[in-house]
């Protein structure tokens, strides 16, 4: 069984993840620990909350995520997936982890259209992403974020409309990125985390 970990830096859904991992088939653990980390098959960095937080707390753990880059796949969710990306908007631009080209940027103000983006939304899917291998075009999945990736078209997977196209999930070789949260998305989730698992 493939071992698959969640790193811990004091932000996230951690246990709601894990589960997901787990009825998706793999081993999956909880850790800070950097020799753990380094030994896994595959990462995940999850996250909620803001940015700057997200990347303070990720602190000495960010070089060991840096090392494993190239070496296995990487998987961001949701925050996760915002601190792979170059910069962010958030609280004054701030230096993300750079593994995914592109600036996180916060949705304008439109009236009547609430911030953050909060409820299931749909996907649109190209037909040649193996990460959404099964998953059809126009799939719902569940979304929270008042913050955007605006990535280059060929670092962006699919795409969802909620006031303006955004990018819903991102790769950079085999660093994966999904703003919305698969372990919340039902069937589609899981068919998402199974296809990650795979590439392990």
């Amino acid at each position: 069984m493939k071992k698959i970990v969640i790193i811990d830096y004091g932000l996230g859904n951690l246990r709601s993840v894990s589960r997901g991992l787990e009825k998706a088939g793999a081993s999956a653990a909880i850790s800070s620990d950097q020799d753990a980390i380094a030994a896994a098959d595959a990462l995940v960095l999850p996250g909620v909350g803001a940015f700057r937080d997200g990347m303070e707390m990720l602190g000495p753990l960010e070089r060991t995520v840096r090392e494993q880059v190239g070496e296995v796949p990487v998987l961001g969710i949701c925050l996760g997936m915002q601190m792979l990306m170059e910069s962010s908007e958030e609280g004054g631009l701030r230096a993300g982890l750079g593994l995914v080209p592109g600036t996180v940027r916060r949705f304008p103000r439109v009236p009547e259209m609430k911030v953050p983006h909060m409820g299931w939304n749909t996907l649109s899917v190209p037909a040649d992403e193996p990460l959404f291998d099964g998953v059809a075009d126009g799939s719902y999945v569940y979304f929270v974020h008042s913050y955007y990736a605006s990535a280059p078209t060929e670092h962006t997977m699919t795409t969802t409309e909620y006031i303006h196209e955004f990018a819903s999930s991102v790769k950079n070789g085999m660093v994966y990125g999904v703003q919305f949260h698969p372990e919340k998305s039902g069937e589609t989730g899981l068919r998402i985390l199974k296809n990650f698992i795979e590439f392990a």
